[in-house]
């Protein structure tokens, strides 16, 4: 009997796949839209192969096909959304985002889509300490400045012909690592990284720095380092494409808001009002617990944020103060001993003018 083709395609498809779609009436909760679908064709189920695992990534598998792992896409949809809305948020209160890509793949996607939204980016090698060691980062972009002002002035004929040529070899050299973090004067509010195993170092200084890391992770990478977790496939051109792309935008979507909306409107998760940004501010709490991270409580007697539009809550009156300790008991002194008559006191002893320390 043969087989029609949509039975085919149908059982092609791996298991975690098979979840149903969600309906196109029914309106995206993330700023930038994402569904089943786009993760499909972007190829973002496909894992590496068994023997290069991660066995913490195990909550984030389905299974194997072939020897490769199958990512769960019932897991990366909801978290993308997380991830779309935490970078909206960023936006959206003027913060700074630094894109990471440098394996080969993903270096022209990552510049064009950080440029298209006046983002930061790094899309060659990583310079160690480039967030760690801030300072010294922006004085070589000092020198790349000077070296521009130099190379692209017309009086360049102070120098000589091999002078001039190795000034502008140095100019091109950093512009290839510096182009994207020219004009960031301040460290970034947040790193969007494309392979956090190939980018460990990045990751490693964001850590130290307590600066939140999105990052799409594939079955080979270490989920426990990274804050807001996308599992996929972070090889396929499509995946990347995809993942850097509805990052820019709702990072642009975000922005686009800032001004007009508090900060406190804007939902963290899928669902609106305060249980999604419960929701979302326990699952940072969790995260942060479990990467050994320190999370900020407002101090004591403060009151906690609430929604826009209602009231903040009464502070509790200060309680009645201890009953004082009872006085302590007065003692009568003591009385001398008498001195009995005819008694005659003793008299004290007569030091030794050699004493048997100082024998001469």
């Amino acid at each position: 009997m043969e087989v029609p083709a949509a039975e085919a395609v149908r059982e092609s498809v791996p298991p975690a796949a098979a979840a149903p779609l969600p309906s196109p009436a029914s309106p995206d909760p993330a700023p930038g839209t994402v569904s089943m679908k786009d993760l499909l064709e972007a190829g973002l189920h496909f894992g590496h192969e068994t023997k290069w695992w991660n066995p913490r990534m195990r909550p984030y598998i389905y299974g194997q096909k072939s020897g490769i792992h199958i990512v769960d896409l019932r897991q990366t949809l909801p978290l993308f959304r997380s991830a779309l809305h935490f970078v909206s948020r960023l936006g959206a209160e003027g913060k700074t985002v630094l894109f990471v890509g440098t394996k080969r793949q993903a270096q022209e996607v990552v510049a064009l889509e950080a440029s298209r939204v006046d983002a930061f980016y790094v899309n060659h090698r990583w310079l160690g300490g480039l967030l760690t060691n801030f300072a010294t980062i922006r004085k070589s972009v000092a020198r790349l400045v000077e070296l521009r002002e130099i190379t692209e002035s017309a009086d360049f004929g102070r120098f000589s012909n091999k002078a001039w040529s190795r000034l502008d070899k140095r100019r091109r050299r950093l512009e290839k690592t510096l182009a994207g973090i020219e004009k960031m004067d301040r460290l970034p509010d947040a790193v969007c990284i494309v392979d956090p195993k190939n980018e460990m170092i990045a990751v490693q200084e964001a850590r130290k720095l307590n600066i939140p890391i999105v990052a799409i992770v594939d079955t080979d990478c270490d989920p426990d380092l990274i804050d807001y977790v996308i599992p996929g496939n972070d090889d396929a051109l499509r995946a990347i494409r995809l993942f850097t792309s509805r990052i820019a935008s709702a990072f642009e979507e975000g922005r686009q808001l800032l001004g007009s909306l508090p900060p406190e409107s804007l939902p963290l998760e899928g669902t609106d009002g305060a249980e999604g940004t419960d929701a979302t501010e326990a699952a940072a709490a969790g995260a942060g617990a479990r990467n050994g991270r320190s999370v900020e409580h407002p101090p004591l007697g403060a009151s906690a944020p609430t929604l826009s539009g209602s009231p903040a809550p009464a502070p509790s009156p200060p309680s009645a103060p201890p009953p004082a300790p009872p006085p302590a008991a007065v003692v009568a002194p003591v009385p001398p001993p008498a001195v009995v008559p005819g008694a005659t006191e003793a008299a004290p002893p007569v030091p030794s003018p050699n004493p048997p320390g100082n024998r001469v």
